[in-house]
C-alpha cells in the first residue's frame, strides 16, 4: 500500500511518527507537514484561551527547535528517501500536485491540524483515514486529552477522513488506561504510541466500510475559565522523555 502521510512537527506524535515509518518505510511516498501561521494562531488561543495555553502551545507546535535530529521530520524523510513539502493549505494546488505526482493508495493524518475536502481526498483510491487521541465520537476537536482526562474514558481512535473535523465512522478503537497525573500533553504522546497497532489493523482492514458513529459536539480548545477550574494541567515537562531533546547548546 502507498500512503501519503500528514502530519506535524510535535513533541506529541514525533516518536509515534517516526516508529510507523520505520515499521515499513517503503510504504510511505509522501510525508506532509503543516506548515500553519504560527503567529495567527497563537493570537487566536491566546484570545480563548489566555496565557495558561501558551506553554502547551510551545511545547506541542514549536517542537522543532526542541526535538533531537533524529525526531524531527526533515531527517525522517532524508534518512528514508521520502518526499516532503510544507503544507500551507491541504486542499490547494500544491497538495494536488503532490498527491497526484506521488500516487498514493491512501491518505493518512497523523496527528495533522488542516481539514481535508471531499476532493483532495478523491485524489486516493482509498481516501484518507486519520489517528485521533479519544474515543470517538467523544472530544472530537484539536486537544481531546484534555477533555478525557477532565471528563473520564481515555483512549484512541482510527476512523476515515470525512470533509468535517473527526467525524467520519470508526475503523478500530480502544480504551487506553494512562498512568496518573499526566498532563494533556503527555497523554496525547502515550496516546500516539498505543494507536500504532490500531493503525495497522485498520490498515490491513482497508477498504472495508467503518461503522459509522454518531456526531456528538466539536470540544474546541478550553477557555480560560475553564482552564482555571479544571486540575488537568496542560503540559508538564516530566511528561516527556530527554531522549526527545536536543542538549543545551544545540546540535
Amino acid at each position: 500500500m502507498r500512503i501519503a502521510l500528514f502530519t506535524l512537527e510535535s513533541l506529541a506524535s514525533a516518536e509515534a511518527v517516526h516508529a510507523f515509518v520505520a515499521a515499513a518505510p517503503g510504504r510511505v511516498v509522501l510525508l506532509g507537514h503543516s506548515a500553519p501561521d504560527q503567529g495567527a494562531q497563537l493570537r487566536r488561543h491566546w484570545a480563548r484561551s489566555g496565557v495558561t495555553m501558551l506553554p502547551y502551545l510551545a511545547v506541542n507546535f514549536s517542537a522543532p527547535g526542541l526535538l533531537r535530529r533524529r525526531g524531527r521530520l526533515s531527517d525522517l524523510c532524508r534518512a528514508n528517501n521520502i518526499p516532503a513539502y510544507r503544507v500551507r493549505d491541504v486542499n490547494g494546488i500544491e497538495t494536488a500536485a503532490a498527491l497526484r505526482a506521488a500516487r498514493p493508495d491512501l491518505i493518512l493524518s497523523f496527528h495533522f491540524d488542516q481539514i481535508f475536502r471531499a476532493e483532495t481526498l478523491a485524489l486516493a483510491p482509498l481516501g484518507g483515514i486519520n489517528v485521533h487521541p479519544s474515543l470517538l465520537p467523544r472530544h472530537r476537536g484539536p486537544i481531546p486529552t484534555w477533555y478525557s482526562l477532565a471528563e473520564g474514558g481515555t483512549g484512541v481512535s482510527v476512523h476515515a477522513l470525512a470533509p468535517r473535523i473527526d467525524a467520519g465512522g470508526v475503523l478500530e478503537q480502544a480504551e487506553i488506561a494512562l498512568p496518573p497525573g499526566l498532563s494533556a500533553g503527555g497523554a496525547a504522546r502515550a496516546l500516539h504510541l498505543a494507536a500504532l497497532p490500531l493503525l495497522e489493523r485498520a490498515l490491513a482492514r482497508l477498504p472495508d466500510e467503518p461503522v459509522p458513529a454518531p456526531i456528538l459536539p466539536y470540544c474546541p480548545f478550553p477557555d480560560a475559565r475553564a482552564l482555571r477550574r479544571s486540575r488537568v494541567r496542560l503540559t508538564a515537562l516530566r511528561d516527556w522523555p530527554a531522549s526527545l531533546f536536543a542538549p543545551a547548546g544545540g546540535w
